[in-house]
């Protein structure tokens, strides 16, 4: 839990008459992470592995079209049942039943498209028409004169005077149909020859032409009584090719299932055997396996092939130049700290994970700014409903239900602290102190609270730097060892001279912060020089000095501003007592405490409270454990574990 699973390095050399039944083996367990390469520096040239690669290809193909062809039926993937990993499908087998199925949809969905598209066309036809319904003039007359150019359409008022003149230089007929407040009617008429120019009159005049099919003649009103009918007929077809479309979806839910599951298989399997490595009669397959799992693992595949070699390689906490998969096995009540530990960065190897942490100290913050039995519990009770997904507008949010129920919890245990219940501070009393009341000493526990997390995380940057054997950091970085030293002596320089009498003089630990500052200062140079890495000064002399200097003072910059930093937890605490008191301000501005609207009030600014604030107290939590905590120790870069194993996408 503290750290990531501990992971073996394992190299098969199998018989190439067994390489696909160990294949589906690995698949089938779930725990094998495929590496390329070989674990051993001195490595045999390997071969090719003949075409499994095009075969790869291939199977992704046909996965996607069989994904495809599930789209236009509407069926969702489904989990994959707890069954093993079948042989491959042969390719052509494959490719004959995505073809037949794919085929059987393609008819009903591209006629089920192409009237669609009818019955858009036709509503279309009917929405120009409608204005011009009054008019009993059949439509051929207006659109098709023989001897001059038309456009029949529908105009905004404001713009006819503009049309009309632009076109005072040519010979125009303009009629206006039909007229209401916004729009007209009109039919535009000119000399063939002049074409152009009325084109181009209407459109910056923003002349909308009618456009119909020219099946359809005679008066505007009889033309809307064959699109009513017409629409009618489309939409009955419609009707009946979704009917259609839905059988075939129940019909071959099963079979495209299966077909994908198999699809899916037979993709992974010839891409795993494409990054294995040949020989002349042998595969070389490389990668990781969790330790834990390594007996079990080595046990299956020698029942499977009692001619396999199998080569363990270790992998201890410590440096390495490979890049070791990282995989995060914390209590399922730990998940929504680990997606916020996993946003910032994934853990290295040899690195903590600060999952626990984090679940213990983001909800103490949390709770610490957002002191409130009622609007705690209210918060809490609002992740439970998240984390049930039973609200599906809400789904997207579900994995943050356990955080906001951590955090709701929290705010409820602070709230019995301070004594706030809704934001009313007589009805409770103060298990520990009202922040109102208390403002300098919620302030500065606040900051010694930071200082305290601010140390845990040296020790923690100190241990990552002692598993690594990383001496260098470990000894002289400014979050390492001297860095801790000359955090605390700064600390305790300033307690001696501002806060309490020390029994010797401060000066002791102003001597050991200019010998720590020396060491930081250095840093760089004193980790090159362990490391055997030369030259030890990197650049001149002139700007290796300011480079160290302003270094120096990056580092007491950030241990102060870090600290200082923690403020805002308790300064929040204050704020929050502030803002529910302007609650009851407003609602007393409002009404009178025996009438309904006052409560009205209290409840929506309560109800904002939660929202709104919290929402910011939420991203201050964050910023204290980004920004200051998690910048002492964790770095991140680690690879995700992605043991071979056929899985839905949705668990990805």
């Amino acid at each position: 839990m503290f750290y990531p699973q501990e992971m073996t390095g394992v190299q098969l050399i199998v018989p190439s008459r067994d390489v696909m039944a160990v294949t589906k083996v690995l698949v089938d367990q779930g725990i094998f992470h495929q590496r390329d390469g070989s674990f051993l520096s001195t490595e045999k040239e390997l071969g090719s592995t003949g075409n499994w690669p095009e075969k790869a290809n291939a199977y992704a193909g046909l996965e996607r079209r069989i994904y495809n062809v599930m789209r236009q039926l509407s069926l969702e993937e489904e989990q994959l049942p707890e069954a093993k990993v079948s042989s491959a499908l042969e390719l052509d087998e494959a490719r004959q039943a995505v073809d037949q199925v794919e085929q059987e949809v393609k008819q009903a969905s591209d006629k089920l498209a192409a009237e669609q598209k009818r019955l858009e066309q036709l509503e279309n036809s009917l929405k120009q028409l409608e204005p011009l319904a009054g008019i009993e003039l059949p439509m051929g007359t207006l659109r098709n004169p023989h001897f001059l150019y038309s456009i029949l359409g529908v105009i905004p008022n404001p713009n006819i005077d503009r049309l009309q003149t632009s076109l005072e230089r040519i010979p125009f007929v303009f009629l206006r149909l039909r007229q209401d407040e916004k729009e007209s009617v009109v039919w535009l008429a000119g000399m063939k020859r002049n074409a152009d120019v009325l084109d181009r009159a209407a459109r910056s005049a923003y002349l909308n032409p009618l456009v119909l099919p020219e099946v359809y003649q005679g008066t505007p009103s009889e033309i809307i009584a064959f699109l009513m009918i017409d629409i009618a007929h489309t939409q009955e077809h419609i009707n009946e090719l979704k009917a259609t479309i839905d059988r075939l979806s129940k019909d071959r839910k099963d079979q495209l299932q299966s077909l994908l599951w198999t699809l899916r298989t037979s993709r992974m399997l010839a891409d795993a055997v494409a990054r294995f490595g040949q020989l002349q009669y042998t595969f070389l397959i490389v990668g990781w396996v969790p330790t834990a799992r390594l007996e079990e693992f080595n046990t299956v595949l020698k029942q499977v092939s009692k001619y396999v070699i199998i080569e363990t390689f270790p992998f201890k906490r410590g440096r390495t130049d490979l890049n070791v998969p990282v995989s995060l096995k914390n209590p399922r009540i730990m998940q929504p700290f680990e997606i916020l530990v996993n946003t910032y960065a994934r853990p290295r190897y040899e690195e903590i994970d600060p999952t626990f942490l984090l679940a213990i100290t983001f909800p103490l913050l949390f709770g610490a700014m957002f002191g409130d039995v009622g609007q705690g519990l209210t918060l809490a009770l609002f992740g439970a409903l998240l984390a049930s997904r039973k609200v599906r507008l809400l789904h997207g949010l579900a994995s943050l239900g356990g955080l906001i129920i951590a955090c709701g919890l929290s705010a409820t245990l602070f709230g019995f602290l301070y004594g706030s219940l809704f934001g009313v501070e007589t009805i409770l009393p103060a298990l520990w102190m009202r922040p109102m009341n208390n403002i300098l000493l919620i302030l500065g526990i606040a900051i010694g609270a930071g200082v305290f997390l601010l140390s845990v995380g040296f020790i923690l940057g100190i241990i990552n730097s002692w598993v690594a054997k990383d001496w260098g950091k470990f000894f002289f970085d400014p979050h390492g060892l001297s860095g801790l030293v000359l955090y605390w002596s700064l600390l305790g320089l300033a307690a001696g001279l501002f806060l309490v009498k020390l029994p010797f003089p401060p000066i002791i630990f102003g001597g050991i912060a200019v010998i720590s500052g020396i060491i930081v200062m250095f840093s760089e140079t004193l980790n090159r020089l362990v490391k055997g890495y030369k030259p030890l000064i990197v650049g001149g002399t002139g700007t290796f000095a300011i480079q160290t200097f302003f270094e120096l003072f990056e580092s007491l910059l950030s241990y102060l501003s870090n600290s200082l930093s923690y403020v805002r937890v308790g300064a929040f605490a204050v704020a929050h007592v502030g803002l529910s008191a302007v609650v009851f301000i407003l609602a007393a501005l409002v009404s009178s405490p025996a009438g309904p609207i006052y409560w009205v009030v209290v409840a929506a600014g309560n109800l904002f409270i939660i929202g709104f604030e919290g929402l910011i107290v939420g991203i201050q939590t964050m910023r204290l454990e980004y920004y200051e905590f998690f910048t002492k120790f964790f770095s991140g870069g680690g690879m995700r574990y992605e043991p071979l194993a056929v899985r839905p996408k949705m668990d990805k």
